[in-house]
């Protein structure tokens, strides 16, 4: 059923509207307006050329541009227009005397501007008795507002108290307060008189609760200013009591305090003058300024810090080998260097500048257990800072001393801490570092990594140079990729690759072992590790360049034998490699050569990661198609164009293989590289690519004890890689006897250890013909692959 329309009455006015965003003008009140969009300037215009009055109505919503009937109040004031004025930006201004009340029934146009038939709501003129004490109270409590206010002007409670109308008695007294826009329509909602009094009168009790406690507060405040006004000149007072009696006050003490703190710090001269400049500052400032406690903090900061205060090297080499074999197994090449380092200084003495190595190498080979060990080497404090997840350039440099808060940056409190200007500084993960819109730190550390820098280093804080050029840095890092070249070149970098299982054996012997043993509570004579236990677990249940999973399985041992032992049950006095399992479960890795047998079609390759190297399988299979070629196996674009150049060479070599002529056209080929989960790129792994390749072609299974890497081009030369060291290590840690390597890789040979070119046969290549006889087994019987049209590989 439609809705029936409601009838407007013939006689209702219909007149101009002006909406307002932020304002509600009451009845009888003069009020001054400005409006600047084009509806609301135009019905003010035709107001004025036709003598008409407006209605003035707030907007509910003060962002709508184009308000329509819904998005106004209901109720508005019928306001004559007085004097108009226009700005130069285009607004009018005018002000206004309300008239009534009117409620907005309809919207009768909306352009160009609005016009509405409203309904006149005159307030009731009746004199009541009952009204007066009501009148009275609202008086009363203006008056109140008007003393404790600032912002009301005191002939407003003159203007109240004349008033006999009730309502306008009530509109005036709104018109003075700061309410809310709210709360000014709900008055104005109100049409009846005494209702509208009686919600001003429980408007104004609130604001005078409010106005009272911020009299109270503001009186309170002012009582201790002038208490501290009043201390202020007794203090001084005092002070001059104090001199002329010969006497030296507390302040003055500290003071003097202060100053010999830094006379005896050993500063420079530029720092001294500076901190002597803040002394005298703080001198002058009052007790109770803000400004004592940073000027204080930042004295303490400069009097603390180690300017000259160092520890003697121990520059006997004999004694500094033998602490770091006894601390690490292994690593003879960072120990030679050390070693060296302390030879170049007891030669050069003091002319020697402090190197800045930085040890790259997988997680858990030793590299910060290393710092701490070159520092009880040469006699060095050792400190240390970690780099990860570091994004904020003030983490180095420091906050400025502007900012509340403000302090120095992580070198500077770890020179602190350190207590001495040379000590051994570790900065550790140093490719963790992360850089945003706070800056970027491996620019700052630029600074702190240049000898030819470091000795004027410049901290925000501080805002004085300070050495830092007797300062041995370490730097660790896992990876070098992720390091700026320019910090780079400031390093002298020494690769710490991995271990040798012989070396992870003799370390768990020598460390691991007695270091769990005594951390959970166990005895040597309690439990004993046979050595076969212990290489059966670095075979089969850890996989890793470094010892700490190693060292996790240890403990795991030790854990349910120290139960046992509490629980009073038969522990075993020692570990074997049969029981095992007992402990530690199934064997998590399988050790071995990569495949169980020789097959077709699956070679062997060896890739670099960022824990090491590690061995990767390449599967090739033919199947009937029209010559397309599948990679999967999570391939980067790299590695999908080695994989494409391999199989380019293989169809190039097809007479020589053997290979019928349009097989490739007819046949789809699948290469898959196992793991999919684990992305994987670089060029390392085209000649095994190329291996799988044409194993599957001529039907010759690869040698399951042969692993292979290098790069293939189209004519079949091997190009060398990278990585080789980490890579041999992988090989031989999987039990691979046979390492394909490139020629020009040959001379790389000799960073490997001792003991894997010994377990290893490393046979180089140039082409790829050379990798074939040496990868592929003699081939079995003829037994053509079908493929296409049922036509036979063969010849």
């Amino acid at each position: 059923m439609p809705r029936r329309r409601k009838r407007v009455p013939e006689d209702l006015p219909i007149l101009p509207v002006v909406p307002v965003r932020d304002t509600v003008v009451f009845p009888h009140l003069l009020t001054p307006l400005a409006v600047r969009r084009s509806r609301s300037v135009k019905a003010v215009e035709e107001a004025m050329t036709h003598n008409h009055t407006v209605v003035i109505v707030a907007q509910r919503n003060p962002g709508v541009d184009e308000p329509q009937i819904q998005d106004l109040f209901q109720m508005g004031t019928e306001a004559v227009i007085g004097r108009v004025f226009r700005m130069p930006d285009g607004t009018v201004s005018f002000l206004v005397q309300g008239q009534r009340r009117v409620r907005l029934l309809d919207l009768t146009q909306q352009d160009p501007y609005l016009v509405a038939t409203v309904l006149p709501l005159p307030d009731s003129t009746d004199a009541q008795e009952e009204n007066v004490p009501l009148v009275r109270a609202v008086l009363a409590l203006f008056e109140k507002c008007v003393k404790l206010s600032p912002n009301i002007p005191e002939d407003a409670y003159v203007a109240a108290s004349n008033v006999n109308d009730p309502g306008w008695l009530a509109d005036l007294v709104t018109s003075h307060l700061a309410l809310a826009l709210d709360q000014r329509q709900e008055i104005l909602d109100t049409v009846d008189p005494m209702e509208r009094l009686q919600l001003i009168c429980t408007i104004l009790a609130k604001e005078v609760d409010v106005l009272e406690l911020q009299s109270k507060i503001h009186s309170q405040v002012q009582q201790e200013v002038d208490k501290s006004q009043r201390e202020y000149f007794l203090r001084e007072q005092l002070k001059a009591i104090q001199k002329e009696l010969g006497e030296i006050d507390p302040q003055t003490r500290e003071m003097n305090d202060l100053r010999h703190k830094v006379e005896s710090s050993g500063m420079p001269e530029a720092a001294m003058k500076k901190a002597i400049e803040e002394v005298e500052r703080l001198a002058v400032i009052p007790a109770a300024s803000p400004e004592v406690s940073v000027v204080r903090t930042y004295l303490d900061w400069l009097t603390t810090l180690p300017w000259s205060a160092q520890t003697e090297d121990i520059l006997d080499i004999k004694r500094a080998s033998r602490v770091l074999d006894e601390n690490h197994f292994g690593l003879q090449k960072v120990k030679e260097r050390i070693l060296e380092y302390l030879a170049v200084r007891k030669l050069a003495a003091a002319e020697m500048r402090s190197p800045i190595l930085c040890f790259v190498g997988p997680p858990g080979v030793g590299k910060t257990s290393l710092g701490r060990s070159i520092a009880q080497a040469m006699g060095r404090k050792f400190v240390r800072v970690s780099l990860g997840g570091v994004r904020d350039e003030a983490e180095i440099r420091g906050h400025r001393r502007t900012y509340i808060g403000a302090l120095p940056g992580r070198i500077i409190q770890t020179m602190r801490t350190a207590g001495s200007i040379n000590p051994l500084f570790v900065l550790d993960e140093i490719d963790k570092l992360g850089i945003d819109f706070r800056g970027d730190p491996s620019s700052a550390l630029l600074e702190v990594l240049d000898p030819e820098q470091n000795y004027a280093f410049s901290d925000h804080y501080l805002d004085v140079p300070y050495d830092l050029s007797k300062v041995m840095f370490v730097v660790t890092a896992n990876i070098l990729d992720p390091v700026p070249p320019a910090l780079r070149d400031r390093m002298e970098v020494i690769e710490l690759p991995g271990y040798i299982e012989e070396e992870k054996l003799r370390i768990a012997e020598l460390f691991l072992v007695p270091k769990q043993l005594r951390e959970h509570g166990l005895r040597a004579e309690q439990l004993a590790f046979a050595r076969s236990a212990l290489r059966r677990v670095i075979r089969e249940y850890t996989r890793e360049a470094g010892v700490r999973n190693l060292e996790r399985e240890i403990g795991a041992i030790c854990r349910k034998v120290a139960r046992l032992v509490v629980e009073k049950d038969k522990a075993p006095r020692e570990v074997s490699a049969q029981s095992l399992s007992r402990y530690l479960g199934p064997p998590k890795h399988h050790w071995g050569a990569a495949e169980e047998r020789d097959e077709i079609g699956v070679a062997t390759g060896v890739a670099w990661t960022e824990t090491g190297g590690d061995l990767i399988s390449v599967e090739v299979t033919f199947m009937e198609g029209k010559g397309n070629l599948s990679l999967t196996g999570q391939l980067g674009d790299v590695m999908k164009e080695s994989a494409q150049a391999a199989l380019s060479y293989t169809r190039s070599r097809a007479d020589q293989l053997g290979v019928a002529g349009g097989f490739f056209d007819r046949t789809d080929i699948h290469i898959h590289v196992p793991a999919g989960a684990i992305p994987k790129d670089g060029p390392s792994a085209g000649i095994t690519m190329a291996t799988a390749l044409i194993s599957t072609l001529t039907r010759r299974p690869i040698r399951r004890e042969v692993a292979m890497t290098g790069e293939i081009t189209l004519r079949g030369r091997v190009l060398p890689i990278g990585g080789l060291k980490e890579k041999a290590l992988a090989a031989h840690r999987a039990g691979i006897t046979v390492f394909i390597l490139p020629k020009k890789n040959e001379k790389d040979l000799a960073e490997v250890p001792r003991d894997v070119r010994r377990a290893l046969r490393f046979v180089p290549v140039e082409m790829m013909d050379d990798v074939v006889e040496v990868a592929l087994a003699e081939a079995p019987a003829p037994e053509p692959i079908k493929a296409g049209m049922g036509s036979s590989v063969w010849n």
